[in-house]
């Protein structure tokens, strides 16, 4: 989950390469530059923030979001929807997802331990590479959350903002992501809901989720709960020296990677069959888990688990695509 991982792992050292440039351009003061500089500058800033999450929040929640509007009556209420307007509202999906996960990426990689953890395997990263200051960092997340309220506010989901900000407060101020395994992932599916949820309601345009919709989004919640400490594989160094306790170094590497390919497995022929699916329907779902389960027991390097962690981000796309694919007439 958002962020402030790294990428080390037991029993291997290798360095990773820097996937984003720190000088992208000139740092302020260094030279007089210009003001378009200043603002590039600035901007790749608060981007380098949130760039390891695009991946596993923005662009998945915008694509779960604007395919369960799609699904119609599947999820809703509201029968009555509108392809092009659910369509055009894809960016509004975007930056909510986008907005909200600003400020707790913010707060999650401002404090001295994140900053250790972080100096790791993701130097890149604004706090280590000190493109900013703490208190310049504290400044702008106090920001990014007073636009996040006010973007959460016209988009009629202030319910799903006030649930992140009360998690992002437990994981990041409170140790809720350091002390239990157990109470990380469960802070870990939450925020996975959180996020979920207000990118389906900024996609719909209102909060018009049915019974069913509320249940599929448990369900979410107990396959993410079950299988997230993937993003923990790789990161076992930097949680290690930051002290934190993740499911792979309280009960060992080998019995972790157990505990994925199990659940994986269950969850892969399971949420299919939630939707009454076929093997049509279901192929996509099942076929990525196997490939993530045949990876995390097969390939345990650090390279290997990263890989295998933004393969399992594509088996929760396919997750989210169910209720779609239901909606579909013939499958």
């Amino acid at each position: 989950m958002p962020s402030g991982m790294s990428r080390a792992n037991v029993g291997d050292s290798k360095s990773h390469k820097k996937p984003y440039p720190l000088n992208y351009i000139q740092r302020p003061g260094d030279s007089p530059g210009s003001a378009l500089s200043v603002l590039r500058w600035h901007l790749y800033t608060i981007f380098l923030f949130t760039a390891s999450d695009f991946k596993t929040i923005v662009i998945p929640k915008t694509v779960f979001g604007t395919f369960n509007a799609l699904s119609g009556s599947v999820l809703s209420t509201d029968s009555h929807f509108s392809v092009p307007t659910v369509l055009a509202r894809a960016p509004l999906v975007f930056l909510w997802a986008w907005i909200n996960l600003l400020p707790f990426n913010i707060n999650n990689q401002r404090h001295p331990e994140a900053v250790l953890e972080d100096s790791v395997n993701k130097a890149w990263r604004p706090m280590p590479s000190k493109r900013i200051s703490a208190d310049a960092a504290f400044r702008v997340m106090l920001l990014m959350y007073s636009a996040a309220f006010g973007v959460s506010w016209c988009l009629e989901a202030t319910g799903p903002f006030v649930v992140l900000l009360a998690l992002g407060c437990v994981y990041n101020n409170l140790g809720g992501a350091d002390a239990s395994c157990v109470v990380r992932n469960l802070l870990n599916a939450g925020l996975y809901l959180g996020f979920a949820t207000g990118a389906t309601i900024v996609a719909y345009g209102a909060n018009t989720l049915s019974k069913a919709a509320w249940l599929w989004l448990g369900i979410i919640g107990l396959a993410v709960f079950s299988t997230v400490h993937m993003q923990d594989m790789p990161d076992q160094e930097g949680d290690r020296a930051r002290g934190r306790n993740s499911v792979p170094l309280v009960i060992g590497d080998a019995a972790a990677r157990w505990t994925i390919a199990v659940t994986m497995t269950g969850c892969s022929f399971f949420l299919p069959v939630f939707w009454r699916l076929g093997a049509k329907g279901s192929v996509m779902t099942v076929a990525i888990g196997a490939v993530v389960v045949v990876r995390v027991l097969a390939k345990r390097t650090v390279d290997d688990d990263e890989i295998t962690w933004k393969i399992w981000n594509l088996w929760m796309l396919s997750v989210y695509l169910l209720p779609f694919i239901k909606s579909l007439s013939g499958v």
